[in-house]
């Protein structure tokens, strides 16, 4: 382990120049300002800020970017093209996926993801081949192991389902138990949906693991908004909150279609809401309202979701500018608002996204002297970078990124290339 020199360091209280972190077994030890550099320190130039938490990723889904823009169609018709392509899946080639995956995420600033994970074939095999990926990349993993049982309200699995079904939500929980945390992956729980798990069954998913952090998607879509109404009488959020499963430790995926009784519902109740800007552009999901249920006491966090692209940053940068098409207004969040959506490890059960004693060392060092960055002041480079402007990346004290290039995964577009080759032979 080595401690870290920042020329400028993101602290809770703001932006400081010229701060030295100690570290020890890959945990903070102290944070201050010194006049001169010691000896033997790493210099991180540019702005320092925490490792970003990736709050929301389907790993698989990377395969598919670039081969679903022609012929139109809507998130429905893309859906069919996902479901081809998990029906490829092995757990030996999706260990080699996503291990490029989360060298991508790790060479973005990434230092946790949170998988939704639901390609499991009613064992724990595929949790075990993305926990060994995570750990190559060098990122921590929360495994966010999804109940799926319907195909929509009423019907049942299809042939492809099958593999993300467990049969009940008690055979779920029985499988999940069995998976183990560890310094590398913590396990959580995930309702896919109200479309994928019955009413009867959400409750129990909900109560299975109360100390574990639960998501959800919710509202992506009309439809699904339509279709609850019309089976239930209560919009997703109101079933969720009817079977106790809305609450501090959970997050609400998209959140994009929402009431105005959803919205106090959810920040009422302390439920997290996770944007995924690129991809809810990418599916023309919508725009969510994020203002609003920051203000109704929803924590914000951000995901990369299908990975139509995976940059902090940009997803970061995605979530004002969506507030300012949406309202026709600037400035709906400040930057240091921007930031600790980013870096809401707390959102998968770990203790990071700030720099201060105590919490993991994961820094990501920002260039402030690239042609995107060049003039931009260093408390609004937020607004500017990109992930082709991360220098070097921490996780735990140990430096994973450097110069832009992988430390031990090397050439992650190599990666990237042979795995999705594959699958798609």
């Amino acid at each position: 382990m080595v401690n870290f020199w920042c020329e400028r360091a993101w602290l809770p209280d703001g932006l400081a120049e010229r701060v030295l972190v100690r570290v020890e077994a890959g945990v903070i030890k102290s944070v201050s300002t010194v006049d001169t550099i010691p000896l033997g320190v790493r210099r991180l130039h540019g702005v320092v800020v925490p490792g970003f938490a990736n709050a929301h990723s389907h790993a698989f889904h990377r395969a598919l970017r670039g081969r679903t823009h022609d012929g139109g169609g809507t998130f429905w018709t893309w859906r069919e093209g996902m479901y081809a392509l998990a029906s490829k899946l092995t757990p030996q080639s999706y260990y080699r996926l996503a291990r490029a995956v989360y060298g991508e995420m790790a060479l973005a600033g990434v230092s946790a993801v949170g998988e939704f994970h639901y390609v499991h074939d009613r064992s724990n095999e595929f949790g075990y081949a993305l926990r060994e990926a995570a750990s190559d990349a060098g990122v921590r993993l929360t495994l966010l192991d999804t109940c799926y049982l319907a195909g929509g309200i009423d019907q049942p699995v299809n042939e492809v389902q099958q593999r993300f079904s467990d049969g009940s939500a008690e055979a779920w929980a029985d499988r999940v138990r069995e998976l183990k945390s560890d310094d590398v992956m913590r396990v959580g729980a995930a309702i896919h949906s109200v479309r994928a798990v019955p009413r009867a069954e959400l409750s129990v998913v909900a109560q299975a693991f109360p100390d574990a952090p639960l998501h959800v998607h919710l509202s992506e879509q009309p439809a699904e908004n339509e279709a609850c109404l019309a089976a239930y009488g209560l919009t997703p959020t109101g079933l969720l909150n009817e079977a106790g499963a809305l609450s501090p430790r959970t997050t609400a995926v998209h959140a994009t279609h929402l009431t105005p009784e959803d919205i106090a519902l959810l920040g009422e109740s302390g439920t997290g809401a996770c944007f995924c800007p690129t991809t809810e552009a990418d599916l023309a999901d919508g725009i969510g309202p994020a203002r609003e249920l920051a203000d109704a006491g929803s924590p914000l966090s951000l995901g990369s979701d299908q990975h139509a692209v995976i940059d902090p940053l940009l997803e970061t940068r995605a979530l004002e500018h969506n507030e300012r098409l949406r309202t026709g207004r600037r400035g709906r969040f400040s930057p240091a608002e921007l930031l600790e959506a980013a870096t809401r490890h707390d959102a998968l059960g770990w203790n990071g996204g700030r720099i201060e004693p105590g919490a993991p060392c994961d820094l990501v060092a920002i260039s402030c002297s690239t042609p995107r960055t060049a003039g931009s002041l260093p408390e609004q480079v937020f607004l500017s970078a990109t992930a082709s402007d991360v220098d070097t990346v921490v996780v735990g004290g140990r430096v994973v990124v450097s110069g832009g290039v992988h430390e031990t995964l090397g050439d992650v577009g190599r990666l990237l290339t042979d795995a999705i080759e594959e699958l798609w032979a």
